[in-house]
This record gives structure tokens, C-alpha cells and sequence, in this order.
């Protein structure tokens, strides 16, 4: 089964954007203040490296600002979901030539999948036909 769909033009966010996008999805529209604060939940985050990473977000198109208030609010243009799919093909065309059985059986490979989660996919599974 490949996975291939031209119409993906996201540029792709690095890591660090990725964590950015993800407070933004969880709480919706924020400051940079706010995006930092979370982010310095989990390590220590300069603030002005999160309005930098945020500009950027926003000079790729990721982001949006809504400079209407006096604090700038930024709210990502894509849904999470529709993010991930399009995340998920590149990585899937790139290190596995299009071939999402070629990506499950290296999951399912991995010592890390317990029995319960090889029970949910074969009900994911069971469930497709």
C-alpha cells in the first residue's frame, strides 16, 4: 500500500516548531508568552526563542497573527490532524518508499509494542474489512 499525496505543500516544521504547534493545538490561539510558559513545563525554553520560532512558524505560512489586540495572537493555519496526515506521508514516502506495511511491520518489530496495543490494531484491523 503506498502512501502518496502530491498536494502536501506544508513546509515541514522542526522539532522545536513541532512543540510550539502542539501547545497551540491543545489550548488553541495564544501569546508567545503563554507558548513559552507551557513549553518551560517541560525544559527551559528563552522566551525570545520562542518569538523567533514563532515568527518563523508564521513567515512559513504555519502560523497566522492576529495582530488586532495590542498582545499578538498566533493560531496555526492547518488542523493538527490534517498536519500530522501530511507529516506522516513524508516520513513514510521518504524512509519507506511509500510503503506503510513496510513502516507497521518495523513498528510492530519493535520490542516496545505490548500485547494490548498488538490487540488494539488487530480490532483497527479486524474493523477495515
Amino acid at each position: 500500500m503506498k502512501i502518496i499525496h502530491p498536494e502536501n505543500n506544508l513546509p515541514e516544521p522542526t522539532k522545536a516548531e513541532l512543540e510550539i504547534l502542539q501547545v497551540l493545538w491543545e489550548f488553541g490561539p495564544s501569546t508567545v508568552r503563554f507558548v513559552n510558559d507551557k513549553l518551560n513545563e517541560q525544559r527551559e525554553v528563552n522566551y525570545t526563542s520562542t518569538l523567533k520560532q514563532m515568527q518563523i512558524l508564521a513567515e512559513k505560512g504555519i502560523l497566522k497573527r492576529d495582530e488586532s489586540q495590542m498582545k499578538h495572537i498566533y493560531i496555526p493555519v492547518e488542523a493538527e490532524e490534517k498536519t500530522k496526515v501530511q507529516l506522516l506521508d513524508r516520513f513514510v514516502n521518504t524512509l519507506y518508499k511509500g510503503s506503510a506495511s513496510q513502516l507497521m511491520m518495523q513498528l510492530l518489530g519493535n520490542e516496545k509494542t505490548s500485547k494490548k496495543e498488538i490487540e488494539e490494531i488487530k480490532r483497527l484491523l479486524d474493523s477495515m474489512d
